[in-house]
């Protein structure tokens, strides 16, 4: 039997008892240690586990239901006003620096994977460390929500685009057909008669027939196979699957929603995202950085591009009259990236256009920010001053 089997779903129920029981000292992400614990029991290290055809996939679905889950989240009334406008011009900021950042590194079509890698944000990374610390209802929460719904979909949109193996132009009309279709189904949403399956899934919700959480996956794999089939990343399929699923639960009470949520909330962090981030640290590629101190020196750089190139513009979005502290807290959640990372990079290495060293380096200096920016953001965001407190309420 193959040992990732067991050893990857051990790693993700150690996680949490590890960070539950050094929560009383420092808070840390589970991801942190979900990361970390892949990464000792990989082949670089320990040699316990190893890349799994069968364990890959589960992880490509734990990647979709992240980005599921992200889209499911978002505030569209966050997106409105100053603070989207604000949201969506950093993000703008970002992608140019990035794509110039890029070229100078790399000129040609690995400039493109650098610049879409380092304009991220992790949205779905960042959004249980809002919720467990109670942010999500606040002017703080709303402008990180913003930030990381602008931080994903704009590099999905980058990725589907500009990496798709098309040109540009039949690129472009690929994505206004997907356009099209995702606003055909979110038409649908709003318009459905929501009374009839709200009662119909209040009624299953304590029994074998989960209407909503088969809803909710049947969403997920139209809208992923509806990707697949227009050659556009799936990650994209899978964000806009949680957006329709956001709006068809919108006249749910609020009960209704928690209930239903909790549910596939459970379904994934409690199963899929795990084995995602776990698998991701076993098949790090930690000895290729050892043996090259040259690229294990450049992961801290990558840190560093990631503050500049996504940090500093995600600022711009903090509410009105926020003080350093706040802004700072934005700021490292906003440079906090590795999904999308992840993805990109990997169709980079796939399509022969970005050193497989170069991806390692990239992935790296990714889980370097969700390893140490959520915690600083988090700590420097628990320091403000008492006038900074009273303009997030």
């Amino acid at each position: 039997m193959d040992a990732v089997l067991w050893v990857v779903p051990l790693l993700a129920v150690t996680a949490p008892l590890l960070a539950r029981g050094l929560s009383r000292w420092v808070s840390i992400p589970i991801v942190v240690f979900e990361l970390l614990l892949g990464i000792m029991a990989g082949p670089s290290v320990l040699g316990w586990a190893g890349p799994s055809l069968f364990m890959g996939t589960l992880a490509q679905l734990g990647l979709a239901m992240l980005f599921f889950v992200a889209g499911s989240e978002i505030d569209f009334a966050s997106l409105k006003g100053r603070t989207g406008r604000n949201a969506t011009f950093g993000w703008l900021l970002s992608i140019a620096m990035g794509l110039l950042l890029g070229w100078l590194l790399a000129p040609g079509a690995a400039a493109v994977i650098i610049g879409v890698a380092l304009c991220s944000t992790a949205l779905g990374t960042v959004l249980p460390i809002l919720r467990d610390a109670g942010e999500m209802r606040t002017p703080f929460g709303a402008a990180v929500g913003a930030i990381g719904a602008v931080g994903e979909f704009g590099p999905l949109l980058a990725i589907s685009i500009f990496l798709g193996g098309r040109d540009l132009g039949p690129a472009t009309a690929v994505m206004a057909l997907f356009a099209l279709l995702a606003g055909l189904a979110i038409w649908l949403s709003i318009r459905i008669p929501t009374g009839a399956m709200h009662r119909f899934i209040n009624s299953t919700l304590h029994t074998s027939g989960q209407f909503a959480i088969r809803v909710v996956f049947l969403i997920l794999t139209a809208l992923l196979a509806l990707s697949l089939f227009l050659r556009l990343d799936m990650l994209l399929g899978a964000f806009v699957a949680g957006v329709v699923w956001r709006l068809l639960m919108r006249d749910a009470s609020e009960h209704d929603r928690h209930a239903v949520e909790s549910k596939i909330e459970g379904a994934a962090f409690g199963f899929l995202i795990p084995l995602f981030f776990v698998y991701t640290g076993v098949t790090f590629d930690l000895a290729a950085l050892i043996e090259r101190p040259i690229l294990f020196a450049m992961v801290p750089l990558v840190l560093v591009a990631l503050l500049v190139v996504r940090g500093l513009p995600s600022m711009l979005a903090a509410p009105a009259g926020a003080g350093w502290h706040e802004r700072i807290s934005i700021g490292l959640l906003g440079a906090t990236g590795l999904p999308i990372i992840v993805a990109v990079t990997a169709i980079g290495v796939s399509s022969g256009v970005l050193d497989p060293a170069m991806q390692s380096v990239l992935v790296a200096g990714g889980m370097l920010s969700v390893l140490i920016l959520p915690v600083i953001a988090m700590a420097i965001r628990g320091a403000r001053t008492p006038v900074e407190q009273g303009s997030t309420l």
